[in-house]
């Protein structure tokens, strides 16, 4: 069986087991497809905030208006799925290989605190999950939330742009996320 065809594999039962595993559950984010296009998409669907550093060693360009999560959801769009094939061979086989990334899962301030928290680990959890997928070894990733927390949105654009997963290295000897 191809590297491929064990991906599609591997997410379809990731999926399966992740709805059954939120149905029934009002608020609770869909699970999250695996797959990849390798046609290119616009960059406006973006949701992934990739740091300047990881951005220029794995060749990723960036557009920082473009809209982020969709309201009450963790599902990586097609854009992001194709960011990420990038980033997981950038750690897994380029420049990047061997090093730590952090997961900043974030959320607009419209709902109750502990529920966005939660709503972003889960899109971080996301991004984790598929770039684990991917052959990124689940050890050098961490997933943290901080919610609503840095939220600067006042209107439905804004909160677009609070709702996001940031991409940061880890330095390389401390552990903490490089900005």
């Amino acid at each position: 069986m191809s590297t491929t065809t064990t991906l599609k594999v591997f997410a379809g039962l990731l999926a399966a087991l992740s709805l059954a595993g939120t149905a029934g559950c009002a608020h609770k984010p869909a699970a999250v497809a695996m797959t990849s296009t390798a046609a290119p998409v616009a960059r406006a669907d973006r949701e992934i905030n990739l740091s300047e550093d990881i951005r220029k060693a794995c060749n990723v360009e960036e557009d920082a208006s473009a809209p982020k999560f969709d309201y009450d959801s963790n599902g990586l769009s097609t854009a992001d799925r194709d960011v990420l094939v990038q980033v997981a061979r950038c750690l897994t086989t380029g420049p990047l290989k061997g090093r730590e990334v952090q997961m900043i899962g974030r959320a607009d301030p419209r709902g109750e605190t502990e529920y966005n928290m939660t709503l972003g680990e889960s899109r971080a959890t996301s991004v984790n999950v598929y770039l684990a997928g991917l052959g990124v070894a689940k050890e050098k990733m961490g997933v943290t939330s901080r919610g609503e927390l840095d939220a600067t949105g006042k209107d439905e654009e804004g909160w677009r742009l609070d709702r996001r997963v940031d991409l940061r290295l880890k330095a390389r000897d401390t552990g903490v996320a490089l900005q």
